[in-house]
């Protein structure tokens, strides 16, 4: 499979995100909340293109030292070929080079595939937030609690090198 183009995410963009993410989240953002996510000065969102398709999409909030991961999904079928992967690895490099210090994301319990992603780049799951989800799933708060250390630098730095430097 060719490499994806990891690109920001663009207002334009907004209809092919949206149906990727019915695809991923329950309930899918709405298209308005996209665009505003998109405009916000704090947003940072990223697209995974292949063919000149959207396939994969990642969302945070960077505010000061602190991120947010707001949102992430890969098609289905595309799942395991690094994708994901290579948004968040870019998600935590545009955070170090604004110099967050703390960032957190809520994920799924049932969600292992996922959850053994975040931990591979260093997140801890530290609490639970009892039925978060409209579905009444718990969420697994997971959080990286210091970038600044060497231990984390040195890790994305060497995850970053293994996708081929994205």
């Amino acid at each position: 499979m060719p490499e994806p183009l990891i690109r920001p995410m663009t207002v334009a963009d907004v209809s092919a995100v949206c149906a990727v993410d019915r695809h991923c989240m329950r309930p899918p953002w709405s298209p308005l909340t996209f665009e505003a996510e998109v405009k916000s000065s704090a947003g940072y969102y990223l697209v995974a293109e292949l063919d000149g398709a959207i396939v994969g999409y990642i969302g945070s909030s960077m505010i000061l030292d602190e991120a947010h991961v707001t949102t992430f999904g890969v098609k289905p079928e595309l799942r395991g070929q690094r994708i994901g992967e290579r948004l968040l690895c870019r998600v935590l490099q545009e955070a170090l080079s604004r110099k967050v210090r703390r960032i957190t994301l809520e994920v799924r319990e049932g969600n292992e595939a996922a959850q053994g992603l975040y931990r591979k780049y260093g997140f801890v799951a530290l609490s639970r937030r009892k039925q978060y989800y409209q579905d009444n799933e718990d969420a697994i708060v997971m959080w990286i609690d210091d970038t600044s250390r060497y231990g984390f630098r040195q890790l994305l730095k060497e995850r970053a090198e293994a996708l081929g430097g994205s």
